[in-house]
């Protein structure tokens, strides 16, 4: 029986080592051998990134504005990210310890399958083979929306990838090339097909912490939509949202009617285990809680009052005015940033009496509120413009006080009566010019359906660091204000819509993300 190392060095840490001769030390007394189904499965709860990306990716996007250099920004990254700049600052959200989380959690994911292969690859573990196949994706596809540029077929061949960790490794310092989008998709895709029918919810005593069958297909949806594979995000978004899909929506009319405006409470309310549409939770080591919730900390660049209430919660929308919309009918903070109640700051004490420990966060990864959007948005890139439409008016069911229904022609009339809003945010609407990487938008009704998409999607995951990546695939241009200085502009063919890699990582020899 093959002994597989319980200690992985996530690549950019392994490839950064100075000498040999410090990993090879602490190798053995960190070795287990993995070689019963229970060990297995204990595994695989590693096999989940322990880091989050969105102060990152929310910072990046037009989500944020400098508030002026009265506030104090909270810590270098925060910064960074929102200037665009090459990201040197440390700490628990850092290109590096999302780099290192990720890899890390591939890891896990590698030596399972390794382990299961030498078992034999019984039946009995053909779950946790699913699991882990679809770790491996996920992983891989959660670095990808943060160090590489959208997915564009058009250009995939040459577009950076990342390496695609398939087996543990065996070697100190194994060399490693980026390869291209083209190729990391397709493996990415390739683990999905070959996981999704394994998954077996059975094995999991609280699926929401684990890939389970709809989390796993909900994955799938999201990737196909950015994979430009639409039929496949309709066949898997099915078996996420099932034949009543109004029935596993998040029920926003009791977590902000029905409960008092208690901060704390809605936000376990939102992130709940036993909330049907809450689909996979992954606890986190992060900052976000405070820097994106009503906190007094990092208030120099933030979710501000100007950008909410003509571009986000608090503005206009079919709906009339936002105290139509459920989940921005109350929102807490500071001018500088409002937050929805969604993510909570927790602390995790190592030593109490010394106050020192994490800063934690849960997240909400995929639900199925998100996922109807998904869908919405496939079939209006079909131009099934009515069936996008019904997908639409299931979202907007459960979001506005009423249940707002609406017909497509009532889509087509509201969002075809708003201008664009300018690249300078001189005036700030709801709608942005796109520019769709690698496929098109028809000018009329399919575009106003797409804004519509665009702009239930911004809402639905404000605060969830997702709106950077459909300012990706769109090729939306947005600008950054700077305090003192003039704004700064993102064009769509701006190389730092790909985060740069952790300069640990450059340093070892893996190709930098270009810049002009």
């Amino acid at each position: 029986m093959k002994k597989y190392s319980l200690l992985y060095i996530a690549l950019g840490s392994l490839m950064a080592l100075s000498s040999c001769d410090s990993f090879l030390d602490t190798m053995p007394d960190n070795r287990a051998e993995i070689n019963t189904e229970s060990k297995v499965t204990s595994l695989l709860v590693s096999a989940y990134p322990t880091n989050a990306s969105i102060l990152m990716t929310e910072m990046s996007s037009d989500n944020a504005m400098d508030n002026g250099s009265r506030f104090t920004p909270g810590e270098q990254v925060q910064e960074e990210a929102y200037l665009w700049q090459d990201i040197t600052g440390s700490g628990n959200d850092s290109p590096k310890n999302f780099w290192d989380g990720c890899y890390n959690a591939i890891a896990a994911a590698n030596q399972a399958l390794a382990a299961i292969e030498e078992m034999g690859n019984p039946a009995s573990l053909q779950a946790q083979r699913g699991e882990a196949l679809v770790c491996r994706a996920y992983g891989h596809f959660a670095l990808a929306n943060v160090f590489c540029l959208a997915y564009n077929p058009l250009t995939a061949d040459k577009d950076l990838g990342l390496p695609y960790s398939e087996a543990p490794e065996t070697e100190v310092a194994p060399h490693y090339v980026r390869g291209n989008m083209k190729e990391l998709y397709a493996k990415i895709y390739a683990d999905l097909e070959e996981g999704l029918p394994l998954i077996n919810d059975e094995i999991y005593s609280v699926p929401q912490y684990h890939f389970n069958r709809k989390a796993a297909y909900a994955f799938a949806a999201r990737f196909n939509l950015y994979y430009h594979n639409y039929d496949k995000v309709i066949e898997y978004a099915n078996v996420v949202l099932g034949a009543t899909p109004e029935k596993v929506m998040k029920d926003w009319y009791e977590i902000v009617m029905n409960t008092a405006s208690n901060w704390s409470v809605r936000v376990d309310m939102y992130i709940s285990a036993s909330e049907p549409a809450n689909l996979l939770l992954l606890p986190v080591t992060s900052s976000w809680g405070y820097y994106g919730g009503p906190y007094d900390l990092g208030r120099r660049y933030g979710h501000a009052q100007a950008i909410c209430k003509e571009e986000t919660g608090r503005a206009p929308g079919m709906w009339g005015s936002f105290s139509n919309l459920l989940p921005y009918k109350n929102m807490w903070g500071y001018d500088e940033k409002l937050a929805v109640s969604k993510i909570g700051g927790y602390f995790y004490y190592t030593d109490k009496v010394n106050g020192i420990g994490y800063r934690k966060n849960v997240i909400l990864t995929f639900s199925t509120d998100e996922t109807v959007l998904c869908r919405a948005e496939a079939y209006a890139l079909q131009n099934n413009l009515d069936k996008a439409t019904e997908d639409i008016n299931i979202w907007l069911a459960s979001h506005t006080l009423q249940g707002l229904q609406v017909s497509t022609q009532d889509i087509v009339d509201f969002y075809g009566s708003i201008e664009n809003m300018p690249i300078d945010n001189s005036v700030r609407t709801i709608k942005k010019r796109i520019n769709p990487l690698g496929f098109t938008v028809a000018e009329g009704n399919q575009m106003e359906i797409i804004q519509c998409v665009l702009h239930l999607r911004r809402i639905e995951t404000l605060l969830e660091g997702l709106r950077w990546q459909d300012i990706k695939r769109y090729g939306i241009e947005i600008s950054h204000n700077r305090d003192g200085q003039s704004d700064d502009v993102l064009k769509v063919d701006d190389p730092r819509r790909a985060i740069q890699l952790p300069q640990d990582v450059i340093n070892a020899g893996l190709e930098a993300n270009p810049r002009n």
